[in-house]
């Protein structure tokens, strides 16, 4: 073999590492977990504002205040839903930062003026 056709394996070789790092690095269990957590942040979301609708609808069918039922529905299952998102959001954080631990200290200038 001369030495173009060596640096051209070594170099085909070292690209395939790093190809089949990015691969088990996309199909970790930590990705897996990740966006289970997205997918479920979306369910909760579009499941409160479909569950306020339609709970408005059937309150608008029964009692016969037409749009009322539904626009009341649709605003409180939003608002619902976002309250849950932010409170899972905030929740998700701060598990976050306790695995993370404390912030580094970083020492104090006191020349600054």
């Amino acid at each position: 073999m001369t030495d173009e056709t060596k640096s051209g394996t070594r170099s085909l070789e070292s690209r395939l590492e790093a190809a089949e790092s990015a691969q088990a690095l996309r199909a970790s269990g930590e990705t897996h977990r990740a966006m289970a957590q997205g997918y479920r942040f979306i369910g909760e979301v579009v499941g409160g504002v479909l569950i306020g609708v339609g709970l408005g609808w059937l309150f608008d069918r029964y009692v016969g205040t037409a749009p009322l039922g539904l626009v009341t529905g649709l605003l409180i299952g939003s608002g619902l839903s976002i309250f849950v998102a932010v409170r899972t959001a905030s929740r998700k954080t701060k598990d976050e930062m306790a695995k993370a631990g404390p912030l580094p200290v970083v020492a104090d200038d006191e020349d600054e003026d």
